[in-house]
């Protein structure tokens, strides 16, 4: 009985983890719509050009050594990662907060662990000999 209970539970973790990947695939063309429509135009009209591949390139014995690439690509990151935050972490952060007092969830406290406590006390009094 157990066991079949365990199976069950473990399917479900995994059922749940397929449709978060689902529908995190689903939200990537989201997010890079808004990064790629807007947010890069409005860098476009602030710089003067969507990218900066051509920004910092070094030529050394015939090759090109391109900076502007990684910076670009850094851009992105930092952009789809804004958007990601502002999107859906901070206003998740709100919804189950307000769900939160509105049930009267209060956060637990963790459990320190005992060793953690003991050494605690211990540097508290070796501070108050000196």
């Amino acid at each position: 009985m157990l066991n079949g209970f365990k199976e069950f539970i473990m399917k479900g973790n995994v059922l749940d983890l397929a449709v978060a990947v689902i529908i995190g695939a689903a939200f990537a063309q989201v997010v890079n719509a808004m990064v790629e429509a807007v947010l890069m135009p409005l860098i476009s009209a602030l710089v003067g050009s969507p990218n900066f591949d051509s920004f910092a390139v070094l030529t050394l014995n015939g090759n090109d050594i391109r900076f502007g690439v990684l910076l670009t690509a850094l851009v992105n990151f930092l952009l789809v990662a804004a958007a990601v935050y502002f999107a859906i972490v901070l206003p998740m952060n709100r919804v189950i907060a307000a769900r939160n007092r509105r049930l009267s969830i209060e956060p637990q406290e963790e459990e320190t662990d005992a060793q953690v406590q003991l050494l605690t006390e211990i540097r508290d009094a070796l501070r108050q000999r000196t």
